[in-house]
């Protein structure tokens, strides 16, 4: 099976991870849920534009590689409606920059985008906006939990597995999914639905969290392991 890790590690660190035991598969739990982190304007950019111009119009899109992952998060979150699984979404709460200061110390161009813009990049995409009876999380960090209900919405419907999707790889998929491991929820990373604007960063932190803190699988296995007839040609959800 092809890893998108393969080829960035040496052989001696692959023994390591193996006389280790890390990466072993733990499945997907009795209750999961799917949960879209961060998919909106401002991370994927407009469809068709190479990476620099979408960084040009949006400072932390993710370009062609947000829309190559996209197909596969909408048959993720058709798979989870067709078993009436739990859906998330997720995005970031527009903070005044007063409150950015931490964000602003590392990146030259945060505080300074235009109200257009950032309305702009908040908004869904037409592939993957919230249907009635979604959950949506507005979250201040990176993590889905910091400072956002999303905990105990989750108990209430005694989720025990998170499936993620979204972004970025290295930011806000990998705060999430360090806090899911730490309040003892499984998670299950779709490695074709999460994506990074530095694609080396993508494949590090994936190779580092499916070592330590979640199974990092393709999408038709996991939509095999949650029952989904005919994966294959499952129908991707439109809006």
């Amino acid at each position: 099976m092809t890893r998108p890790w393969d080829g960035v590690f040496s052989e001696t660190e692959l023994e390591t991870w193996r006389l280790g035991g890390y990466g072993s598969n733990a499945g997907l739990g009795e209750r999961p849920a799917v949960i879209v982190i961060d998919v909106v304007r401002a991370f994927t950019g407009d469809k068709g534009d190479d990476h620099a111009a979408s960084v040009r119009k949006y400072r932390q899109s993710c370009g062609p590689y947000a829309w190559a992952a996209i197909p596969y998060i909408e048959r993720l979150v058709a798979g989870g409606r067709e078993k009436g699984l739990p859906i998330v979404y997720t995005r970031a709460v527009v903070q005044p920059v007063a409150l950015r200061t931490g964000q602003m110390r590392k990146n030259a161009r945060a505080g300074r985008e235009d109200p257009e813009t950032l309305a702009r990049g908040k908004a869904w995409l037409p592939e993957l906006t919230p249907q009635p009876g979604d959950i949506v999380i507005e979250k201040p960090k990176p993590s889905v939990f910091f400072g956002s209900p999303l905990l105990g919405y989750l108990l209430a419907l005694r989720v025990d597995h998170l499936i993620v999707a979204g972004c970025t790889t290295s930011g806000c998929v990998r705060a999430s999914v360090y806090d899911a491991f730490q309040y003892e929820f499984g998670v299950t990373i779709v490695q074709e639905a999460v994506f990074d604007r530095f694609p080396t960063s993508h494949k590090v932190n994936l190779f580092d969290m499916n070592a330590k803190f979640a199974d990092v699988r393709p999408l038709a296995d996991v939509l095999a392991d949650l029952g989904v007839v005919e994966a294959e040609r499952l129908e991707v959800a439109t809006t």
